[in-house]
């Protein structure tokens, strides 16, 4: 049996397929997540709910592309979760200034990994599995559960979308090398 073979059921199977797999998983949620205790969490509840499932698991798709759309749906519901407790803390502390963020924390956190969050989460799990696994728009429709036309959409909205927030955050603060509103005056010979 080759290493990508797994048969439905099989617990073995499950469990090579967990030791391959999870690394990946986890670094997919961690970026669209932000957030490495939420990511390792929904991962871990991500590979619960594919080895209940793994008995009804059709070997027609990749299993680990399988085990990724299950993640990805639950990190998107994690994030809808946080939203709605997020109004929730809002709305009991009217009035009140959040906690400040300590440095250290922002200082490890990549400008991506920041607009990562600033996205949809669907938009975000096609940029990741696209430019950190190196899926292709095939892999990736099957990990989502989407055609690929659709995968193409996500992957140029995200893209426009990275690169607005981006750019924003981005300046050298140097001015234009040729102004247009001032006239330069040049010395008569």
């Amino acid at each position: 049996m080759s290493a990508d073979t797994y048969q439905p059921g099989s617990k073995d199977d499950f469990d090579r397929l967990y030791q391959t797999a999870y690394p990946r998983v986890f670094r997919t949620l961690s970026a669209i997540l932000a957030d490495p205790e939420a990511a390792e969490d929904c991962t871990q509840d991500a590979f619960v709910q594919a080895f209940r499932a793994w008995p009804r698991w059709r070997p027609d798709a990749p299993a680990e592309a399988w085990v990724h759309r299950i993640a990805v749906n639950r990190a998107i519901s994690h994030r809808r979760s946080v939203k709605l407790r997020a109004v929730g803390e809002v709305l009991r502390r009217v009035g009140r200034p959040a906690p400040a963020t300590d440095p250290a924390d922002e200082a490890t956190r990549p400008d991506l990994l920041k607009a990562l969050r600033l996205i949809p989460p669907k938009l975000a799990a096609a940029i990741v599995l696209r430019h950190y696994h190196g899926y292709n728009n095939r892999e990736i429709a099957a990990a989502l559960g989407v055609s690929e036309r659709t995968i193409g959409t996500r992957l140029h909205q995200a893209g426009e979308r990275l690169r607005t927030v981006l750019e924003a955050d981005f300046s050298l603060g140097a001015p234009p090398a040729f102004p247009s509103d001032k006239r330069e005056s040049y010395a008569k010979d």
